[in-house]
Formats: structure tokens, sequence, C-alpha cells
């Protein structure tokens, strides 16, 4: 497995990284099998300083990592440093609440006689994370398991290895112990053998449906926990009665936002009819303010794709999209040529269920445009998905819209806003989009031993 840095902005190699040999691979599972058992023996709150200096690590060197981010998948500068900003926020949550999440839980009132639950740490666990947020997946998964005294071992993304080194660095800047952390730029052979190994107790996965698929198979071949944070059709509901200012706003944004490559991105605009056509007419204005540009620059407004590779695998996509009967409401579906990975923004529509790509996750500033008469339509049409990961809905009346929500098959929904990630909020979705939860309470206790203590 090749990993490299090449800019999507300019098509240019920045920097080639070798694979790990199985010698590093040994020495990283015996560090995270040293740390676990030193764990056990450590004050939670010894940890939780700990994590606080990594926050302040990240805090205080925020433009140096937030120019990986740039130079590795292309994101925009402010989002750069907005996404550090979020990580050490993760990193603080934990520090912070961490060990009130891992307190002992008393049964006794339910059991009838002395019983109380208690959590602990099981082992190692692999991360295997994205390149959309290369900073803030992988805290996600480290922090709380830190906390719990799981040592982390990551296997990134290839397009984005600086990215995981310079985590690596910071957690050994930030005075973190050895084998609490260890990026290793693994093959996939070396993924297996990681799971494998009885040292490794736990798995995490955030990425596409067949990278799920295959770490999730392996990860029941050996009887291990698994998480899966997968892809997304988010829906964007638009009731008559929504803001329209809001809405527009909270759609465009919501899909647009790191050049359209979330799995929570609102994919799929449903909008009743009412107010369909000032809604069309406010979007197309809004996509037309984003501009393709250099992401260093503070006033680019639309970042490149990640890679040319994703480039390529979108315009394929869009190709089959409208040659299944959708059509392009706005926007221009022609190819961008030249060295860089840019996609011109787009609004389609007629996107019917016999269409070939009607399920499928378009990871790019595409966005879907329904209209939909009542909210049984909407109800049915947000459900016709094989995914379940996110959405939001604009109304003015709180208490419709909450209803709504509820019938909305989907792991989290977002009222009046954009959906985005909180550090105290459960995160993960339903049915092709995953298992599992990441952050809050929950999150720290998805690879904890609870263990139940009877008399």
């Amino acid at each position: 497995m090749s990993y490299r840095v090449v800019n999507p902005y300019n098509g240019e190699l920045i920097k080639e990284f070798p694979a790990a040999t199985d010698e590093e691979v040994e020495q990283a599972l015996t560090d995270a099998n040293n740390f676990y058992q030193q764990a056990k023996e450590q004050p939670i709150e010894q940890r939780a300083e700990q994590l606080s200096a990594l926050a302040d690590e990240f805090t205080k060197r925020a433009d140096y990592y937030a120019n990986f981010l740039t130079a590795n998948m292309g994101k925009l500068i402010s989002e750069a440093l907005g996404e550090v900003k979020k990580t050490v926020a993760f990193a603080r949550y934990y520090a912070e609440n961490g060990a009130a999440a891992l307190v002992d839980q008393d049964y006794t009132a339910m059991a009838g006689r002395k019983a109380h639950l208690e959590f602990s740490s099981i082992g190692a666990v692999v991360a295997v994370e994205p390149w959309n947020f290369p900073y803030t997946q992988v805290m996600r998964v480290f922090a709380p398991n830190f906390i719990l005294g799981n040592p982390v071992i990551l296997k990134h993304a290839s397009i984005v290895p600086e990215c995981a080194q310079a985590f690596d660095d910071a957690c050994k800047a930030a005075g973190l112990p050895t084998g609490a952390f260890k990026n290793i730029f693994a093959t996939y052979d070396q993924v297996n053998q990681m799971i494998g190994d009885p040292r490794v107790q736990g798995v995490a996965l955030t990425g596409s449906e067949k990278a799920g698929e295959l770490i999730a198979a392996e990860a029941g071949h050996n009887l291990k926990k698994s998480t899966m944070e997968l892809g997304g059709t988010d829906v964007c509901i638009v009731l008559n009665d929504a803001d329209l200012k809001k809405a527009v706003a909270g759609a465009v944004s919501g899909r647009l936002r790191n050049a359209g490559q979330a799995c929570t991105s609102a994919k799929r605009y449903l909008v009743q009819s009412g107010i369909y056509d000032e809604f069309l007419t406010a979007i197309e204005k809004e996509f037309a303010k984003y501009q393709p540009g250099d992401p260093l620059n503070e006033k680019t407004t639309l970042a490149p794709l990640s890679s040319k590779g994703a480039q390529q695998n979108l315009q394929k996509q869009i190709k089959a999209v409208l040659d299944g009967g959708a059509n392009v409401l706005w926007g221009d579906p022609t190819a961008v040529e030249g060295p860089g990975a840019f996609f011109k923004p787009l609004i389609i529509s007629g996107m019917t269920y016999d269409n070939p790509m009607y399920d499928h996750e378009l990871f790019g500033p595409v966005a879907q445009l329904y209209k939909v008469d009542d909210e049984k339509g909407i109800v049915e049409l947000a459900n016709h998905s094989n995914y379940g990961l996110g959405g939001a809905i604009y109304s003015e009346n709180l208490d419709k819209a909450r209803k709504l929500a509820s019938k909305i098959e989907t792991g989290q929904i977002a009222v009046n806003q954009p959906l985005s990630s909180l550090p105290e909020l459960p995160f993960g979705g339903i049915k092709k989009s995953g298992y599992g939860r990441e952050l809050s309470n929950l999150g720290i206790r998805e690879f904890a031993n609870i263990k139940t203590v009877l008399g």
C-alpha cells in the first residue's frame, strides 16, 4: 500500500512514506499492551491531565496542524482551523467528563440485592480512519479510549499520511505515555493481522460501506467488538412554514462544507411544494457564490476534492445519474480539466427509485432536489434508503418538526440547523450507515468491559 501526499489543488507530489514493517507492527502491539497493563494502575485523573496537554498542543500550534489538512486533502484553511478547534473540543470534553462517565452504577434497586456495574478497559483498539476529517475522526476514537485506558493504534487513509504522523507527533509533544497512541502506515494484511492479535480487543472504522464490510467481517471472524461509521444519504427537509433564509443557509452550508465530502452532508433536499420555487431560486444564488481556488487563500470558497481519483469517481457517478433519467437544474456537469481535483457544484433533480445511483452516496458538491407535497411523502422518501446517518428539518413549528424527526430513520437529526457532531452528544447511524456510537458518555463505553458485580 502506498502512503503518498499529493496536493489536490495542483497535483504536486509532496511526500511519500514507506509502509510499516512487520517488526514495527509488533513493536506497536507490544507498546500498546504495556500501556494497557500500566494504565490499570494509573488514576484516570492523570490521563485526563495528559489529554488536556494534548488539547493544549493542538491549540498552541493550530496553524501548523491546519496546514497539513489543506496540503493533504485540500481542506479550506478556514475549515482546517475549524477542524483543529473541534479536535481540541473533543479532547477537552473527555478530559473534563470522561471520569464521570465511568463511575460505578448502582443496580441494587433493580436487582433486589447489592449490585453495581463497573466500567474498565479491555485492550488495544485498532482505528481505521478516513481522509475527510483527518484529526477529528481520530480524536473521537482516541480521547475516550485513552481516558478508559485502552491504547489506540491508527491505520489512517493513505492520502493523508502527514496528518496521521502529525497526530502521533502531537501525542509525543504532549508527553503521552509510550503505547497510548501509535500511527502505523499499515498494509491491509497487517491490519487484519492486528485485528486477529489477542492484544487487540476492538476495531473502530469510519469510512465507506465497502471498507466497513471488510473490516467488520475480519472483526467478526476474530470475535472482536467493532463500531462502524459509514456513508449516508442524509436528507434536508424544508417544510412550507420554514424560515426560508435560515433553511437556505443551512442547506447550502450543510452540503458544500468540506467540498461536500462529509458523511453527514445534506445530500437530499426534500422541499414541500409551497416553498419549493422560492427555495430553488435562493439556493441557486447561494451555490453560485462558491468559487474554486487555492484552499490556502482565505478568500477561496470552494476547495478541491481530496484527490484526482475522487474527482474522477464522482464524475462517473454523475454521468450514471444523468444517464439514469435525472437532470441538472443548476450548474455545469462537464469535467474540470487540469491537474487539480476540482468539481463544479451541481443541483440535480429527477432522481427516481429506479435510477442506478439513487441510493448511492455522492461524495462532493452535488445536491439532489425533490418536490414533495405532504409530510407522508416526505417520510416515505426520506426512509427509502439503505442508509440512516443524519439529517435536518426546517420548520417554524417546532412541535411538528420534532414529531417528524421521530419518524425519520436515522441516527441523529437536527432542527433548524445543519447537523454537526458535538462532543456531548452521541454520534452514529443505522442500516448501512453503521452501528455503535462515538462521542458523549455512550462513546466512552463502546470499548469498555461493563462488568456486573453482585453482592
